[in-house]
Parts: structure tokens; sequence; C-alpha cells
């Protein structure tokens, strides 16, 4: 038998909880807030550049450096001079159902953090996956808030034990990117609780985050930067969370309102809404001084937890902090274990697709354009840049042993714009002042040049006029080459002493952040000739909405392809190379054109013709196994005409290496879903994520992910909770009582392997009569176990009250489920629901192995 590892709503780290209340840091914090005056306690609120609050040398405090995560640290860089560990995207930790492995994630990025100087990590993103089309689900963790909540949990420990501060965000119903810095979203009270704040809650009562960040979106009619209810009333009144609330970058609005709602930071800065206006409106008596103070202790107190309050000493002992975390292994190992098989079916009369039988291969085809350039995490802030990147073709040519041939045909692209142009390229950035003068001048490892706040040493917004990237390109081949231009502003490319291009983009859409990140396109074309090297210069002079004050942001590209031949001859080669082949391994993505803050996605299709590359690849080779490469759920109409399918997610740097050992046999995956997959858009229950005069009504209440799919005639291409392994699993037995089930399995097939065990509550119908409309089922609680051919291992689960209760008074019966009714959150409460429910041990919410009755009284 094996030990457990068991998840459910409660049970906190009483190590780190107890460790950090054991640091009070009350006196410490009242002897430096009393030696400041308004001028300097209104600075502290107010971020002094992109990512840091100012020191206050008198006091002993250093200044408060902050980053953007969650798959790794990016620092203050906006570029690849600084490499980070970039490890699997937050759905593939997720779909690992481990908060340990979440854990080790956490003290991982934690190092990251202390090697770059970095005090605060903006994570993990808690919100909830309401539509298959959220185009940030990938940055998100689940549809379940049961399982975000415990990831999360886990998540934060790490980070937290690593001595750096983690911030829960986005605070709260930011789900959906469209119109996502003003919409209303109008969410009733009972799916408010029971879905959107419960993440939230479980990381406050059982992590204990040292900040929240509060979203741009409004609910029910408050902007959370001033949305008292929830921050002051629940997030610190009824919960207890003591930590720092810092908003989104440019979310706060209004001064007064945004301290009276509970907002500590306004970032970034200079200017904001605090700083200077907000002494302004203390001396003209609007707010009281002490109103000021009160947010000024909770940015002291992070600064002591995080030790930048100097003779302090910070909420975890350095000498107790992990350290020297091989990144790479840790990328490596939760990617293969964050792999789903979805399918794996016999080919013919043989074994089962996976593992490949490795001593039988002699030819394997490898297919896709995401097998050469792998598609490792999602666009927009959550962006970091790796040292070094395996590709699924370079991990599989790594690992297949000598004497099998590996060929590689891209069939298809992935990519509706150009890449970025890198191979053969000799580029550097030259920052130019309006008289020419030459300010800086940095070499580019591509052509992407971007800054996020911090311009290269001597370039200030007021200063920078143009910059130039320029160098040399030296063909490999002959023929019509492509190049690309973006940016937000007046572009002249000159190849070879040519302009090619000379004009201005505008951008499209609303939201500034998706006109920095994925700007207008223009191509042309130049004739190359095959070994003689050709000057290149793209100009850029910016100009465009800014991304607000202080973020300074700055992005333009020079894209390249080379010549090739057209769409449907690189399919048929793929086919060619498909039918040679023992085994052809077809690599499908999407793109940061798909999946990416600033903007939802309009349908669940693979871009380009990928989905026809599958399906005449898997009519040449009846051995073809399909990796998808994705954050979120997309439609895989071919996903029966093939007998493997494995879901690699955004599977972080290590993305190559770990396919390998997974495919090959060396490691199970071991990833089950954490959101349903639908097999097409219009079959999904919910879907609407375009607000109407500015409001989105949530009206489908707490009926989202697999507790709507319940209630739909048609099931989904693979429901919640599903995952295949390389073992086989019987539930032999389920003992159950009012608070716990104890679970017993046994793997039953001819190697080591790993079971999710999945605790689903069904009320019956001898529910009370009183109860409010619920799902058919719903999660309570899962643990992971592991056991070697023919062992048994058992889990025992707890389930605690909040899993029989609902949100509402019990007059309004079935009435609470929808998403029209606005009444105040204060005037209900956690009701426990008596009756007889159904326990259900389960593989996934639709296979359903052993079940029991428990009464509630």
């Amino acid at each position: 038998m094996t030990d457990d590892q068991t998840h459910g709503p409660a049970g906190a780290d009483a190590g780190l909880l107890a460790r950090d209340r054991a640091h009070d840091h009350t006196a410490a914090v009242e002897r430096a807030l009393a030696a400041l005056d308004l001028d300097t306690k209104v600075g502290l609120l107010s971020g002094q550049d992109m990512w840091t609050l100012p020191a206050v040398p008198a006091i002993g405090l250093r200044s408060l450096v902050m980053s953007d995560g969650p798959v790794g640290v990016r620092g203050q860089e906006w570029n690849a001079e600084d490499p980070s560990v970039a490890l699997p995207g937050p759905t593939a930790l997720a779909a690992t159902w481990d908060p340990e492995l979440a854990r080790r994630a956490g003290h991982l990025l934690a190092q990251e953090a202390r090697r770059k100087g970095v005090h605060v990590l903006l994570a993990p993103t808690v919100n909830l996956h309401r539509s298959p089309l959220g185009g940030r689900h990938f940055e998100c963790y689940s549809e379940d808030p049961l399982l975000t909540g415990v990831i999360g949990a886990g998540y934060v420990r790490g980070v937290q034990e690593g001595g750096v501060g983690a911030t829960v965000k986005h605070f709260v119903g930011n789900d959906a990117e469209t119109e996502r810095l003003t919409v209303d979203n109008r969410i009733a009270p009972r799916p408010l609780r029971e879905l959107y704040l419960m993440p939230f809650e479980h990381l406050v009562e059982n992590a204990r985050p040292w900040a929240v960040m509060t979203a741009y979106n409004q609910v029910n009619g408050s902007t959370m930067t001033e949305h008292r209810a929830l921050v002051q009333g629940v997030l610190r009144g009824e919960w207890g969370f003591d930590g720092c609330n810092v908003s989104d970058w440019t979310a706060a609005r209004d001064t007064v309102r945004a301290l009276r709602g509970g907002l500590d930071v306004a970032m970034p800065g200079p200017p904001t809404v605090y700083g200077a206006p907000l002494a302004e409106v203390v001396r003209a008596g609007e707010v009281a001084e002490s109103e000021v103070d009160d947010a000024v202790r909770r940015v002291l107190l992070l600064a002591a937890r995080t030790g930048c309050l100097d003779g302090v000493p910070a909420a975890v002992d350095p000498s107790a902090v992990p350290q020297g975390i091989d990144g790479r292994a840790v990328a490596r190992d939760l990617a293969r274990r964050g792999c789903v098989l979805l399918r794996n079916e016999p080919v013919g009369a043989a074994r089962r697709a996976l593992p490949l039988d490795v001593p039988g291969l002699r030819r394997v085809a490898v297919i896709g354009a995401a097998a050469r350039d792998a598609r490792v995490l999602g666009g927009g802030s959550a962006t970091v840049f790796p040292e070094a990147v395996v590709s699924p073709l370079e991990g599989l040519r790594a690992a297949l042993p000598d004497g099998v041939e590996v060929t590689f045909a891209a069939g298809a692209e992935a990519r509706t714009r150009v890449p970025s142009a890198r191979d053969g390229f000799t580029l550097r950035a030259r920052y130019l002042a309006a008289d020419g003068q030459l300010l800086a001048e940095t070499p580019q490892v591509d052509g992407k040049v971007q800054a996020m706040g911090r311009l290269p040493r001597g370039v200030t917004r007021q200063n920078l006029h143009a910059v130039e990237l320029t160098g040399s390109y030296l063909p490999q081949c002959g023929g019509s080459h492509t190049f690309a231009v973006s940016g937000t502003g007046e572009l002249r490319l000159t190849v070879g002493g040519a302009v090619l291009f000379d004009g201005r983009c505008a951008p499209e859409g609303g939201d500034p952040f998706e006109a920095f990140l994925n700007p207008v396109e223009r191509r042309v074309t130049a004739e190359l000739t095959a070994g003689e090297r050709t000057e290149v210069t793209l100009r850029f002079v910016p100009g465009g909405p800014e991304l607000g004050e202080g973020l300074g942001g700055l992005y333009f590209a020079l894209g390249h392809h080379l010549p090739r031949p057209d769409a449907e001859e690189r399919i048929e080669e793929a086919v060619r190379a498909a039918a040679g082949a023992d085994v052809a391994i077809v690599v499908v993505a999407t793109t940061e054109e798909v999946e990416s803050e600033g903007f939802d996605r309009r349908d669940l299709r693979l871009p380009g013709r990928q989905d026809e590359l599958v399906t005449r690849v898997a009519a040449a080779n009846p051995h073809t196994v399909v990796v998808v490469n994705a954050g979120a759920p997309v439609e895989l109409p071919w996903r029966e005409k093939v007998p493997a399918v494995l879901l690699s997610w955004f599977p972080g740097q290590e993305a190559g290496a770990a396919l390998a050992d997974v495919l090959l046999g060396a490691h199970e995956p071991g990833g089950r879903l954490p959101t349903t997959w639908p097999a097409r858009l219009a079959d999904a229950p919910v879907t609407t994520v375009n607000p109407t005069d500015g409001r989105l009504a949530y009206s489908e209440g707490v009926f989202i992910g697999y507790r709507a799919w319940q209630r739909s005639a048609v099931a989904p291409a693979y429901p919640f909770g599903h995952g295949l392994g390389y073992t086989d699993w019987e539930y032999e037995s389920l003992d159950t009582t009012p608070d716990s089930v104890r679970v017993r399995v046994r793997n039953t097939g001819d190697r080591q392997g790993r079971e999710v065990i999945q605790i689903y509550l069904a009320p019956t119908a001898d529910a009370a009569p009183d109860a409010p409309e619920r799902p058919d089922r719903w999660l309570a609680g899962f643990a992971v176990v592991e056991a070697g051919p023919g062992e048994s291992a058992e889990a025992e689960i707890p389930l605690p009250d909040r899993a029989f209760a609902v949100w509402g008074s019990a007059s309004e019966g079935s009435a609470v489920s929808g998403g029209g009714a606005q009444r105040s959150e204060a005037d209900d409460g956690w009701r426990r629901v008596k009756g007889v429910y159904r326990v259900e041990a389960a593989h996934s919410a639709e296979d359903r192995r052993l079940t029991a009755e428990v009464t509630v009284g």
C-alpha cells in the first residue's frame, strides 16, 4: 500500500502558518509608520515606476520589487537579456491535481525571484473557466472552484515558503477579456459566493497570501478597485485577509473611492490616483489621515514579511528557504505529470498506441510546425524568456535510440502571423533622440524589440524619438522571402538598400494591451540570393495609445519567412513522410494570436489547416499519435480517427524532453482534465463573453463547467477529470461517514501507476424540501495515489461542512440559482442543506466507480 495525498477544502499547511504567525510585525510596523509624514506615506501607496514602490532609507525601508508570473519570474525587464525558467502553464499545473507539485513550482519561482531581486510575485491567477472562449484561461487553473483553490494554495505556500510574497489575482469576476477594463459583470450572490469567490476564500484561509490584486472589471455596478463590500466587507472582514491589496496595472480610477474601497497600492506610477492626489484630498479634509495609515500599515507589513524592512525579521527564516533547485528538472517533471492522455486505442490487433514500442521502431515521422517551433507559454503578461527551449522534435531525436530515423515535415502552420526574424539574422537595436543622437544600443536575439516600464539605460519616454532595428541577414536559400513589420506607429523597412515598407500602423480594438501585445502586421516580399548577406533596417517611431501613465510600453517587430512551397504541397510532404513511417507524431497548437491576455477567443478551432493535416496523416498511417499543444480547450474533429491523443497544454521550456518521456514510456502521463472539453463550441453550455451595453450577465448562475454539462442533452468530447494512464485501476471499496470517505483502489496493470481519486456529492430525492436547485453532482475532494503492479492504495478524504452548504436563505428556494438577482451579499449566509447524499468515488465526473450514501442532519 502506498501513501496518498489528500485534498479537500480544508487542510492548511500548519508549518507555514505557524512560522508566519510567529513573527508579529505589529510593533515594527507601528514604529515605522510613526516616523513618516503624510507625503511619504502617500508615496508608499503609489508605484514609483512600472514594478517598484519607493524606498524610505530613514526607516530602513528598501524598495519593494514586483514581477509578473505565473510560469516564471520575468523581473523588471521585458526582454531575453536576463532569461527566466519557464514552467508549464497553470492549466497544466492544475491537470496534475497535485498541490504538492504546485508547491514545488512555488519553491522554484521563489528561488528565481530572489535571484532577480524580486520580492512579490504577481501570481497565481485563480479566476474560473466560466466559458471556453476566455482568452486568458491558460493562465487560470480550472472551471471548478475547489480544484482551483487547492492548486492555488499549494502554489502560494511554495512561493511564500521561499520568502517571496504571492499575489492572488484577479479579485474578482475577471473571467473574460472582452471590455475587461470597464465591463460590469452582473453576478448574483449565490454564484458569486459558491463559485467565483470560493478560490480566493480557500487561499486566504489555507495559504494566507501576503497580497491580492483587484481586477479591472466591475462587479454589480462597482469597479473592483473601489468595491468596499467585497474588499473591506468580505475579503478583510469575513475572511480575515491581513495582506496588501494592489490594483491591476492602471485599474485604479478615483482617489477617494479607491481608498475607501480598500485599495492599498495603485500601480504603476508615477503618477497614479494616489501619491500627490491622495495627499491633496487628505489636506482638504475629504478623507482622514488615519485611513491612509491603514493602507500604509499593510504595505509596511508586506515589506516586513519579504525582508525589505531593516531590523525586522522576515516572515520566513532565510536558512529555511528551499534552495539549490534544478529549474530544468522541475519544469520537465511538471510537464510530464500534467500531460493528459485523452485517447489511447489499439492499433489494429496490436497493443495500444502509447507508449510507443521503442524496440520495434525504425522510422518516426514528426509532423507539424509546432513540433519544430515549440509553443510553450501563453501571450500577455505571463510571457517570460527562457534561456533555451527543447522542442518536441529535439526531444524525440535526443531520446530515441541510434538507428531510429526521425523525419520532419511542417505540414501546416499554426501561426497566422509571420514569425519573428531569428535564424540567419544578426541584429541590434539603436535608440535615437529627435536630433539623431544615439541614446543606447543593445544586441537583439530576434526581431522583437519590446519593453514595459524600463527602457535601456539613458533612454526615457521623453528623450526617445525612434528606434532602429538594424543588422544583416544571410539567406540559406534564394527566392522570394517574406518580411513583416508590426507595431503601433510609423515603420520603415529597408532591405538591401530598397525601402519595402514606409507607413503608419494603427491599432485595432479598444484594449491598449491588445494593441501592444498583438499589433497590426504588414507584409512585403524581397527576392534574395542564397549565401549573399543583405543589410536590413526597420525604423520605428512610436505613436499610438499609451498603455497608461507610467507603463512606458514599447513594442515593434520584424518578422521573416523563408521561401516555401504552397500550403497544399506542405501537407502532401507531411502525408508522404507519415506513410513511410512506423508511427506518425503530429503536434498541433494554438498561438499567441489565439490565446493571450487582452482578447477573448472567437472560436475553438485550431488555426490554419491543422485539422486537415491530422485527418490526412491519419489516413496515410493508422498509427498516428496527435499531441495537442494548447492552454485551453480546442475542437478535435478528428479525435476518433486516430488511436492516441495526448494533451500537453503549454508545457514550458522542457516541452520536448517531457513529451519524449511520456511517448516513449519512461513516465506515465499523469494528468486529468481540470476543465471540460467540448466536441464543438456550439455544444458548450456557457459561451457568452461579449457584454451588452457594458454589462455581462452571469445568467447561468451556478451552472458552469461540468455543472452545466450535466444539464445538457449533448455530451462533451472529454469530461471534467478525464485522463488515461499506462495502467488500469480497480476501485475496491468506499466507506463513508458524514465527515470523510475512505477509498481503496488496486493497480491491476503491469506497471507503476498514478490515480486521481475524485469524490463527488450528489443530492438524492430525499434532500431537504427547501433545498435550492443544485447541480447533479459537484467535486467535494480528491486524492492522488500511486501503486505498483498488483498493489493497492488507500486514501481518506474529508467531507467538510461547506461541501453540503449553499449560499442564501431557505425562503428563496431555487430562485437563488440565477444570475440576475442583485441583493446585498451581507443579507445571506452559508446554509447546510440537510438530507441524503450519494457519495461517488470516480475516475472522472462521468466515470463513477463506487457509490455510497450519507445522511446529513
